[in-house]
């Protein structure tokens, strides 16, 4: 476990996964991420790479040979190198090696970066392409955040305020996790989208393109709020389990294969391609108000 910390916020990261475990606010005795209850869901803040979402039957096509990958990837499941550690900055790495190299044919070095400055935690996603040929990937965010912030609130009295008053247009996705095609519009009442039990009875909802580029997690009947900024990141998934008192925001460059499937990692939808020797970088930050 890493520690990073200032006169704030206290941070604690996993090398399994480089996971974000805790943003802990001093001044106000408060922990505002999920701690990982395993009767409704057992991650914190779980890094996606080389895929987000769901594969169609966990496979993945590169240069005419299938892989097998699970959901969102091997990061979270995979321990971390620590190549850098401060008080306030540390860098965790993941290499290609024998085993990523069975489910994901590509040399890469993958870093999760975290830094801390003020009331502000910035997460910084860094692919590093070690092949001679492009490379192709998905990464994402799936931080979960305690909601209510306080014992005597109710998860109704949160909202989620975004950074514009936009429709958001919401892609469904089916038993299986996958996209099916269909779609639905999400009016803002005044930028706000009000959190209740049942919001997420149909899994996540997905915005893969959205002009709202920070999203606010606020209570009605206080001050305090969370702000989660992604302006490196096209689109937004928001989930929570059915009845768990959290709600995770999650940015992400990639997606779950639709019902069809896809062919090959290329023409995945959202893919990255990242030339040979080249680096792709893309963070977002968590801010206490």
């Amino acid at each position: 476990m890493i520690q990073l910390s200032n006169e704030y916020i206290r941070v604690n990261i996993k090398k399994k996964g480089a996971e974000l475990s805790s943003i802990y606010n001093k001044n106000m005795a408060h922990e505002y991420i999920w701690q990982g209850d395993p009767s409704f869901w057992p991650w914190h803040a779980p890094n996606l790479f080389p895929i987000v979402g769901g594969l169609k039957d966990n496979h993945l096509a590169v240069d005419g040979q299938i892989y097998e990958l699970a959901r969102h990837g091997f990061a979270r499941h995979t321990n971390f190198q620590v190549i850098e550690s401060s008080g306030t900055h540390a860098i965790f790495s993941l290499r290609y090696n024998q085993e990523t190299l069975r489910v994901f044919p590509y040399h890469f070095e993958f870093q999760v970066i975290y830094h801390l400055e003020n009331e502000s935690l910035k997460c910084i996603y860094k692919v590093i392409n070690l092949e001679t040929k492009p490379i192709y990937f998905s990464v994402g965010a799936h931080p979960a955040f305690n909601v209510p912030f306080f014992s005597y609130e109710h998860y109704n009295d949160y909202y989620l305020e975004f950074e514009k008053d936009e429709p958001l247009i919401r892609h469904h996705l089916s038993d299986a996790g996958y996209f099916n095609g269909e779609e639905s519009t999400i009016l803002l009442d005044n930028r706000k989208l009000q959190l209740n039990e049942n919001l997420f009875d149909t899994d996540a909802l997905v915005f893969k393109t959205l002009l709202s580029k920070r999203v606010a997690i606020r209570s009605k009947n206080h001050p305090h709020a969370l702000l989660i900024s992604y302006s490196d990141f096209k689109s937004l998934g928001i989930w929570a389990k059915p009845g768990a008192p959290f709600v995770c925001i999650e940015p992400w460059l990639g997606y779950a294969d639709s019902e069809a499937g896809t062919s090959t990692i290329e023409k995945k939808e959202g893919i990255v391609s990242l030339a040979p020797g080249h680096v792709f970088e893309a963070g977002y930050s968590i801010t206490i108000q």
